[in-house]
C-alpha cells in the first residue's frame, strides 16, 4: 500500500479496512484479520494497525472479543457509510468548492445533475 503523507497511516489503514467491509470481503459478524495480519499485508509495525483497530473500535466499526480477536460490527456498514460522509462533507467538500472557486469552475462545468 502505498501511503500518502497527509493523513497518518492507522487512519489509512482503518479507511482500507473500512473499504473492504463495504465492498463486502468482510460482512457483519465476520472475524477480522489478526492484526499480525494486517502488519505484514501492509508492511507497518503491528502497532499502527492495533491504533486502527482500536479507532474502528472507538467508531463502533468492531468489537473484540478477548482472546479471539476483533469481529466487524452488526451494524458496521451503515457506520462507516455515515462516517465516510460526515468526512466527505466535513472535510473534502470544502476544499474542492474552494478549489472550484479558485480556477473558476461553475457547478454546469461538472455536468453533475442535481
Amino acid at each position: 500500500m502505498d501511503f500518502r503523507k497527509q493523513k497518518p497511516i492507522y487512519l489509512q489503514i482503518a479507511d482500507w479496512l473500512m473499504e473492504q467491509v463495504l465492498q463486502g470481503q468482510i460482512v457483519a459478524d465476520d472475524r477480522m484479520p489478526s492484526v499480525r495480519d494486517v502488519a505484514t499485508q501492509m508492511g507497518v509495525n503491528p502497532n499502527t494497525v492495533v491504533r486502527s483497530f482500536d479507532y474502528l473500535q472507538q467508531e463502533e466499526i468492531i468489537y473484540q472479543r478477548r482472546g479471539v480477536g476483533y469481529f466487524v460490527g452488526a451494524d458496521a456498514r451503515e457506520r462507516i457509510l455515515a462516517h465516510q460522509r460526515r468526512e466527505f462533507l466535513e472535510e473534502e467538500l470544502p476544499l474542492i468548492r474552494q478549489k472550484m472557486q479558485l480556477l473558476g469552475i461553475s457547478v454546469e462545468e461538472l455536468g453533475i445533475n442535481n
